[in-house]
């Protein structure tokens, strides 16, 4: 009846169960392995470690989909994976951009060169990084703006990591006329900042003042404050430039 029909069952049934071993292999394998990355990954604290344990599963079980291409359904695996290397490359050109930005974003992730909670400078961006994704890296900026930066940039554009110190600061320069107590310049601007900025000011930080070079209208120097991650420099300049308006010890023009 079989040979009627055209059916080879013993045929069909060594195939079914070299189907099924190849599987319950896959799987095993599959298990192992992912098993063993996890323990790896999460000692390394590598975000997003999860994309790398999806990679080594669809790995797996193309491998084992070409281990059963010949044996059960006839097909040259050779031929199989020509064909799938013309797609991938098509594929691949369509998608130059995010392909590089992947790459730049399991670099950046590897390394650890950028980290949320950092505060970085690249390219004229300056802010914390809030986040780093397998696409694109986000910097939060003064004034609650956020920046998107492509990966595949950051990782070919040279940048800076600053400190908190330097994140925060920013500076009143001012003009001190010839003769003046500088001390006690020094301790008035002081004591106005805090009186004015209070709600402005990083508590970790102490306003100081420097005083730099002599010039035609007296002595030059700055007001060196330091501001919330939330509050804008020009804000704090804007406010503490006010209250030294009109100080006897002021020179009329840096």
């Amino acid at each position: 009846m079989e040979q009627l029909l055209g059916i080879d069952a013993g045929g069909w049934l060594d195939k079914s169960v070299t189907l099924v071993i190849a599987v319950v292999i896959a799987a095993l394998i599959e298990r192992v392995v992912v098993r063993l990355m996890h323990r790896l990954l999460d000692a390394s604290e590598l975000p997003s470690a999860s994309l790398f344990i999806n990679i080594a599963r669809a790995l797996i079980w193309v491998l084992a989909l070409l281990g059963v291409l010949k044996p059960v359904f006839g097909v040259d695996p050779a031929g199989f994976v020509a064909a799938l290397g013309v797609v991938s490359l098509a594929v691949s050109l369509g998608m130059q951009d995010t392909i590089s930005n992947i790459i730049g974003g399991i670099s950046l992730m590897v390394s650890k060169a950028v980290q949320p909670g950092d505060y970085i400078t690249v390219d004229g961006v300056t802010g914390e990084v809030t986040d780093v994704t397998w696409r694109s890296t986000s910097v939060l900026m003064r004034g609650g703006a956020v920046e998107v930066i492509p990966n595949s940039v950051l990782s070919k554009t040279a940048l800076t990591r600053i400190t908190p110190w330097t994140a925060g600061y920013c500076g009143v320069p001012i003009a001190v006329v010839p003769g003046a107590d500088l001390s006690a310049v020094a301790d008035e601007c002081c004591l106005i900042a805090a009186r004015e900025l209070a709600d402005l000011l990083d508590p970790a930080f102490e306003t100081d003042v420097i005083f730099t070079a002599f010039t035609a209208y007296g002595t030059q120097g700055e007001v060196r404050l330091h501001v919330r991650p939330e509050v804008v420099f020009s804000a704090a300049q804007d406010r503490l430039a006010r209250a030294l308006s009109g100080r006897p010890w002021l020179a009329s023009a840096l």
